[in-house]
């Protein structure tokens, strides 16, 4: 008989544990159908926090997790099992639970006094997405697709997509999707909906569209979205503050077509460069004014900075996954969006308490000092938690506190580039990031035609 029988049940998540406690990870194993199983080494509840921990230490060796999780639990780390047990396990446990256990966690986490997170008294979010490498294989490649060149072969790793619905004042997941690399962003965003019920959502000139715009705000929510030039850009009513109403159509129809939707635009240019133009459902010019609008835009990069968080941080820069099948890559994506809104709580939760900025607090170094207590609190993981927070917090005041932001601008440039003799490649101004003034934001008064 094993050794971990009967004990692995007994491993926790460090500080992760309060958020993704014991009695939620049962819940979801007997709402998936995964309870009641009979006791194993690698029980169901072990495999949660195991595939969890996966994406906490995502750059180690399976049986290095492993005994980072069990190492304060006597004589365990001393037998650990070995990978084909491991993956067996994983693909016994499938997606559904990790996924469960996102629904379970997810959601906003910023109180109203954190103002930055709020506008009018609406919460701010937005969607975007990104892409993550996986192993390159048959199934892998045919499931979520990737890269293709001129010829239509294979180029660099399959890929899946994920597009999130990310609180822009904390980087917490409110919701989220996973799809392959050949679908759109917007498909995925569509589902997302009704989790925006009373929010202020903001998205790029990728969303855009009147299944999009119906769907969102049906369900209670209000949009900020960029457009393309070609987009309601005819003027049917000049509002007071230089906006206008116009009509964004079905593809393919006339402006006038009664499936379209009448919207708000707002034109306007920073530091005088090109002309970007806002969609809104907010017509109330004096409740909603153009230049507050204009200016609240430049929060949808809060999503980007969520996604650096996960893929550059959490992940490690330019890894790729570990899962070699479609349902475990989902399992894997699950236990990473998991991971990182867990510590995007904890980051509120200090900041909440020293009465500071969540952006101002390192990611890096909280992403740390819950490892460590994955490796050191284990036994007692539930009460040490107060005892971790007030660790943290005392280091706000040393460490953890990064200041305020400054702006700051860096050339835009392709980092994994197919090949290093392409042209696009060697025109590409390199350099390094340089403190810039503040933007100036000029708006562009419309005109009746």
């Amino acid at each position: 008989m094993h050794p971990w029988i009967g004990r692995s049940d007994d491993v926790r998540l460090g500080a992760l544990t309060a958020w993704v406690t014991p009695e939620l990870v049962d819940d979801v194993l007997a709402e998936c159908g995964r309870g009641g199983v009979k006791p194993g080494a690698l029980s169901p509840r072990f495999m949660v926090y195991f595939t969890l921990a996966l994406a906490l230490f995502a750059q180690d060796s399976y049986d290095d997790v492993a005994e980072n999780l069990v190492g304060a639990l006597e004589g365990m780390d001393e037998t650990i099992p070995n990978r084909a047990s491991f993956t067996r396990a994983r693909q016994r446990l499938g997606p559904e639970v990790l996924e469960a256990v996102f629904r379970r966690v997810r959601g906003p986490v910023a109180p109203a006094k954190v103002g930055r997170a709020f506008w009018h008294g609406m919460r701010l979010a937005a969607v975007d997405g990104f892409v993550l490498d996986l192993p390159d294989n048959k199934a892998n490649r045919e499931f979520f697709g990737g890269w293709s060149d001129a010829r239509g072969a294979p180029a660099g790793f399959p890929q899946v997509r994920v597009v999130t619905l990310t609180e822009t004042g904390t980087h917490a997941s409110i919701d989220a999707r996973i799809g392959g690399f050949n679908g759109g962003e917007r498909e995925l965003a569509v589902q997302m909906a009704s989790s925006a019920a009373g929010m202020l959502v903001i998205m790029d000139r990728n969303f855009p569209g009147v299944e999009l715009w119906k769907a969102y705000t049906h369900a209670g929510a209000h949009l900020l979205l960029r457009a393309r030039s070609t987009v309601a850009s005819r003027p049917l009513e000049v509002l007071a503050d230089g906006s206008y109403l116009g009509r964004m159509s079905l593809a393919g129809q006339r402006a006038s077509h009664p499936g379209g939707v009448t919207v708000r635009v707002v034109e306007y240019r920073i530091d005088g460069g090109e002309l970007i133009r806002l969609l809104t459902d907010l017509l109330d010019v004096e409740a909603y004014p153009a230049a507050e609008l204009a200016a609240l835009y430049h929060d949808r990069w809060e999503a980007e900075s969520a996604y650096r968080q996960v893929k550059t941080f959490q992940r490690g820069p330019a890894q790729v996954l570990r899962s070699a099948t479609p349902a475990l890559v989902h399992q894997e994506v699950w236990a990473h969006l998991v991971v990182h809104h867990c510590l995007n709580g904890i980051i509120m939760q200090v900041a909440y308490g020293e009465e500071t900025d969540p952006h101002r607090i390192s990611f890096v170094k909280v992403l740390k000092h819950v490892r460590r207590s994955v490796i050191r609190q284990t036994k007692d993981a539930v009460s040490a938690v107060g005892a971790f927070l007030a660790i943290l917090e005392a280091k706000v005041r040393r460490k953890l506190d990064t200041g305020p932001r400054r702006s700051r601008s860096a050339p835009r440039v392709l980092k994994r580039p197919d090949s290093k003799y392409s042209p696009s490649v060697k025109k590409q101004q390199h350099g390094p990031t340089q403190q810039v003034p503040a933007k100036v934001i000029t708006l562009s008064p419309a005109m009746l035609q």
